[in-house]
């Protein structure tokens, strides 16, 4: 798998399926079996020390009763060309917070600072692994923000994640692995088009949901609230079979989603919770 410069990439699997594996290869953390990695033409050690890439990993603690300016510029020195301190502290959206202790921050501020010692080496290039993994939706918002204004200085950014609507909407590039390899590599809109299918959506009126799964042309169920998501590959037999058993109410037929793209690419690890799809987690 390559990466280009400036691109956004999300690297998108079931648990187990390889992410963080494929991260520590990348930041030269674990050794390939077979094959070589390079990052920016270099060893990924030597790219890592020279500050020409920075990382995110998905665990790790700050340092406490220090601020968030000390913390980032002690950081800052270990680095031969480091990214002037108020750029950082501007692209990770924390120069209002730059005196506050770290020890005395939010969860999504304290994963803003981790994003801002990633960005102390003036890197060219930013691994994130699972970066908003246990953020409410407010924090995950905030953090896009820090890290779409670093991909617009025309910077590359490659993050692992659990969010199919994260993927869909951040990245220009998705890469779905599973077991190990990539089984999928392209747009949100060619992973949903190769996943083929469409979905039709109406109120359920009372209706056991099981019933809907008899419906010709359907090929999976989901209830959300009061409405039924239903995945067909012949839109026009189900609604029409739809319309046969009764009224229906605010019908919306749309294209398949990312999640029946995801759930056709590496089977059902969807239902089994391994991947998230919206709301708050």
């Amino acid at each position: 798998m390559a990466v280009d410069r400036g691109e956004t990439v999300a690297l998108l699997g079931p648990n187990g399926a390889g992410k963080s594996t494929a991260i520590a290869l990348m930041l030269g953390l674990l050794p390939p079996d077979d094959g070589d990695v390079r990052l920016l033409g270099r060893a990924p050690e030597e790219a890592v020390r020279a500050g020409q890439v920075g990382a995110m990993p998905q665990e790790g603690g700050l340092i406490p009763r220090v601020t968030v300016r000390e913390l980032l510029t002690f950081v800052r020195g270990t680095y031969p060309a480091p990214m002037p301190l108020g750029e950082v502290l501007d692209v990770a959206r924390l120069t209002a917070l730059a005196d506050r202790r770290v020890d005395r921050l939010s969860g999504g501020q304290a994963q803003r600072v981790r994003f801002a010692l990633a960005l102390c080496g003036d890197p060219e290039l930013i691994v994130l692994d699972e970066p908003t993994a246990a953020l409410d939706v407010t924090a995950r918002r905030e953090l896009w923000q820090a890290m779409a204004a670093y991909a617009a200085r025309g910077n590359t950014l490659l993050f692992s994640t659990h969010y199919l609507e994260e993927a869909d909407e951040y990245a220009e590039r998705i890469v779905v692995i599973s077991q190990g390899a990539v089984v999928a590599d392209g747009s949100g809109a060619e992973l949903k088009k190769r996943a083929g299918g469409r979905r039709v959506s109406v109120d359920l009126g009372g209706r056991e949901p099981d019933a809907f799964a008899r419906v010709p042309g359907v090929t999976r169920v989901e209830v959300r609230g009061a409405r039924v998501h239903l995945t067909t590959d012949d839109a026009d037999l189900t609604v029409t079979a739809l319309a046969r058993g009764g009224a229906l109410r605010h019908v919306e037929v749309t294209g398949g989603g990312l999640d029946e793209a995801f759930v056709a690419l590496t089977g059902d690890a969807l239902t089994r919770g391994d991947l998230h799809t919206g709301g708050v987690h």
